[in-house]
């Protein structure tokens, strides 16, 4: 899969991250029977298909720096309004809609690094436990990171990462030159009610 991961970022626009609609080329790993749909369902305990995926590339020319939050929406085909499902937002001209915090909590989110992360070049940083604590208000969100024990998310070429998609995440801006290029996808058992649907086709 790395060989079509780094054609894939030869060939994309220059951004921080760019949501992915179609798997294209990655089809064949990341949905099932793929080797890394394969480890989602087994972290999940049942069968799981990636429901959105994000490439980050980190460089000097995309340099940014995150604060500390939860993932709390997902990525679907189209808006309907449906009992539960709320407040929406529109990202990369695509819609996202805040779902029942336990659909969340019920996700797992894999990061498959194309570059090696070190301490100088922003590796995700994460509140361990925090995922424990169901739905934080974010006026809770800095005392909940204070009382956590920090890890920051080093990995070499090739690794894969992977966390419970509501955990606490950060990250820094990096301090060296290069790039810090990742492909985030979350994994769900679940289905969503009609009329939504996952975007994220194969």
């Amino acid at each position: 899969m790395l060989p079509a991961l780094a054609d894939w970022y030869a060939n994309a626009p220059t951004a921080p991250g760019t949501r992915l609609h179609q798997l294209g080329a990655f089809a064949s790993f990341l949905a099932s029977p793929g080797p890394i749909a394969a480890l989602a369902s087994q972290l999940l305990g049942r069968p799981a298909r990636p429901v959105r995926a994000i490439a980050f590339d980190k460089s000097p020319v995309t340099n940014w720096a995150l604060g500390w939050h939860q993932d709390r929406t997902i990525n679907v085909a189209a808006r309907a309004e449906v009992e539960g499902y709320g407040p929406w937002t529109v990202k990369q001209g695509s819609p996202h809609v805040e779902p029942p915090f336990a659909l969340i909590g019920a996700m797992i989110t894999l990061r498959i690094h194309l570059d090696p992360v070190t301490p100088d070049n922003a590796p995700l940083e994460i509140a361990l436990g925090s995922h424990r604590q169901g739905y934080i208000p974010e006026a809770r969100i800095s005392a909940v990171v204070a009382a956590s024990e920090v890890a920051a998310c080093l990995a070499r070429h090739g690794d894969i990462w992977a966390y419970a998609t509501p955990i606490l995440h950060a990250s820094r801006r990096s301090t060296i030159t290069g790039s810090r290029r990742v492909l985030q996808v979350d994994y769900s058992a679940e289905t969503l009610p009609a009329p939504l649907e996952w975007v994220l086709q194969n």
